[in-house]
């Protein structure tokens, strides 16, 4: 599925193909006229054409009787035709900016071409925005998809890689690397959409991680089954959080300020332990000196088969494959990550730097 752009890209370029042509006709009948009916010499036909479809007002090259003349006549109407034809078509593609927005989608072409360990976020409504300014808030690299050409036009002012088309479609997402992403956000207003488009992310790359959005209860169970790694439905999560700031506000208050937003002191990040580049793997919390090191706090473990250890001990043990769920400022937090993966980390992005205060 071609975005409004490109269908008006490809339009306006067979237009000037299509004028090409003609003019291309209108010489070669001129031509062959003048060399086949009037008798002259190929290169005398070629030459009186080029200066009979420039109106350029040179003298015959040989005698024309009438009717010679009266073909020249023709001649000049079919490529002033033409001419007028191409001029008008490149004057509409130069005045709508055509030209440099196929630049761009070429340029955005080749951007995602070379992303890896991106994210996919589908439709850019009202949660998908929200969701796109964490995103970008972040830092991470990420593109848009929707059908929508005005939500498509309100991504591009926020400067956002954006594609408009139909996230349901296998072609759509191979379009933008889904074997290479790292996580696929579906936030449509379908419940359908997102089903289709989650069970599609999973049969192309198994190994991503899929976010889906539900409207409602009975299809947060048909996401699960369909791929999901995580369900999220707007009413229910809303609900509970009004609920909870509501009771415990300074608790709210405290976790929003970890969690969202560009402007936070700390962050929460997750460090998965390798066994290739982790060198604290059979240690205890109390030996790997995390804290001391870096200076962030380690909030929870979860081991490699699902279980949570929620406010780990000094004594609690790290092994390969537990995910470390951290709380810090950005500073201490990119120390861990070094700390943690001295060599190589797979974490996909370290905290970003807050804005300098002006």
């Amino acid at each position: 599925m071609y975005s409004t752009v490109e269908k008006k890209y490809k339009r306006i370029r067979n237009e000037l193909l299509a004028g090409v042509a003609a003019l291309a006709g209108v010489f070669l009948v001129g031509t062959l006229w003048y060399w086949l009916v009037e008798g002259w010499r190929w290169p005398d036909a070629a030459y009186m054409t080029v200066i009979t479809l420039s109106t350029v007002g040179f003298s015959e090259v040989n005698p024309l009787g009438d009717r010679g003349r009266i073909f020249t006549i023709s001649l000049i109407a079919m490529g002033l035709v033409s001419i007028g034809y191409i001029v008008n078509r490149f004057t509409e593609a130069i005045i709508e900016g055509y030209f440099q927005d196929e630049l761009r989608l070429r340029r955005q072409q080749r951007l995602i071409e070379t992303l890896t360990g991106h994210y996919i976020l589908c439709g850019f409504g009202r949660t998908g925005r929200q969701i796109a300014a964490e995103f970008d808030a972040e830092g991470i690299p990420f593109i848009v998809i929707d059908s929508d050409p005005e939500q498509i036009q309100q991504a591009q002012q926020l400067d956002y890689n954006v594609i408009q088309a139909d996230a349901t479609l296998d072609a759509t997402l191979l379009g933008v690397g889904i074997e290479r992403a790292l996580c696929l956000v579906t936030a449509m207003p379908s419940d359908a959409e997102n089903l289709y488009t989650v069970m599609s992310a999973k049969t192309l790359n198994p190994d991503i991680r899929a976010i889906a959005r539900a409207n409602t209860e009975e299809a947060v169970q048909k996401l699960q089954r369909g791929g999901a790694d995580a369900v999220v439905s707007p009413y229910i999560t809303g609900g509970r959080r009004m609920a909870a700031a509501a009771l415990r506000p300074q608790v709210m208050d405290f976790v929003d300020g970890i969690v969202a937003g560009r402007d936070r002191a700390f962050y929460l990040e997750e460090f998965r332990l390798d066994s290739d580049t982790c060198p604290f793997a059979g240690q205890t919390l109390r030996d790997a000196k995390l804290r001391s090191q870096s200076g962030a706090l380690v909030l929870a473990i979860r081991r490699d088969d699902g279980n949570l250890i929620g406010g780990p001990t000094a004594d609690t043990l790290l092994l390969v494959g537990d995910t470390l769920i951290c709380m810090g400022t950005t500073e201490q937090l990119r120390l861990l990550n070094q700390v943690l993966s001295p060599l190589y980390s797979k974490i996909p992005r370290p905290p970003k730097q807050p804005p300098p205060e002006t």
